[in-house]
């Protein structure tokens, strides 16, 4: 027993003093992905072709309301059979406008994947190059700290190398 607490000692104090022996950074990679130009024009161009489809579909259900409107007022006029068959119609418009909307949601996540992962890249390229500058062995994102008391700050270097 009493060597058994003995290697667990030793194998503490080899794991603290291998952690202590690393070099850690932070950084605030959002904030340096905000200031980036390219950033900026991806969320301009990501929002303009949001906006566009936004425009486009919102046409399609007005006009579809107006579709449906005419026919509530046609309605007493027709026979049962005229009836149906427009139902039937309205209906499958429906699911087709429901379909284009969700076409339209897909269309605009890889709309954002193709803008964003070459930014996404060249920031990591980026932090990557400076920690092996600087000889970091981690660089994490501030996020993912609920407490930081100091330690190296790598966001003004990624700066500095991206020209912000």
């Amino acid at each position: 027993m009493k060597q058994l607490s003995v290697l667990f000692s030793a194998v503490l104090l080899f794991i603290a003093t291998s952690i202590s022996a690393q070099k850690i950074a932070h950084i605030d990679a959002r904030g340096v992905l905000e200031q980036m130009p390219e950033y900026k024009k991806a969320v301009a161009d990501l929002n303009s072709y949001k906006t566009t489809k936004e425009t486009d579909i919102k046409k399609q259900y007005d006009d579809f309301d107006t579709e449906v409107n005419k026919y509530k007022a046609d309605q007493p006029k027709l026979t049962e059979a005229q009836r149906s068959a427009k139902e039937t119609e309205l209906n499958k418009k429906m699911q087709s406008l429901q379909s284009l909307e969700q076409v339209a949601q897909e269309d605009l996540a890889k709309k954002q994947q193709d803008l964003l992962k070459p930014v996404m890249d060249k920031l990591n390229n980026t932090i990557t190059k400076v920690a092996k500058a600087n000889g970091w062995d981690y660089v994490a994102d501030v996020s993912m700290f609920i407490y930081s008391g100091g330690g190296i700050d790598a966001t003004p270097l990624v700066k500095k190398d991206l020209g912000l």
